[in-house]
């Protein structure tokens, strides 16, 4: 990333967007070997948690409807998910993961952890749950 503006050093919302972007880019090389997108896998591994919609599913994630749709399609496409009909409501699709589709979230999270170990690698280790922590409080919206 380099040496960073001054202006910006101390600016939360660019040094988010920088270190979002450097994850992402080296997250999505990493995964691309297993033919599956972050969003992929992050759909896969929320639905393997429990009985989604494709609705409750996109709103878990933070995907919008097209989004989601576009992403089950290739899910589906490449046998790792599933929609099936709700017990509950016959209008509603449950997202179904394959056994193919679990073996590829077990693979993409032994990736995704060891390039999230590479990375927090640059702090001291007592900061680097400080910062997950500091994170997912502000992504839950705690002020």
């Amino acid at each position: 990333m380099g040496e960073q503006p001054q202006p910006l050093a101390a600016n939360l919302g660019w040094l988010l967007g920088q270190a979002s972007h450097a994850l992402k880019t080296e997250l999505t090389a990493a995964l691309e070997e297993l033919g599956v997108s972050p969003r992929g896998h992050h759909v896969l591994s929320t639905a393997l948690q429990g009985s989604y919609t494709q609705t409750e599913l996109a709103q878990t994630v933070g995907l919008d409807k097209t989004t989601m749709v576009v992403t089950l399609d290739e899910l589906e496409r490449l046998g790792l998910a599933e929609r099936r009909p709700s017990a509950s409501d016959r209008r509603a699709r449950i997202v179904a993961v394959t056994p193919a589709g679990e073996a590829k979230v077990r693979e993409a999270e032994a990736i995704a952890a060891r390039i999230q170990a590479d990375v927090l690698a640059a702090l001291p280790g007592r900061e680097r749950q400080a910062l997950l922590d500091g994170l997912a409080r502000i992504a839950a919206g705690e002020h």
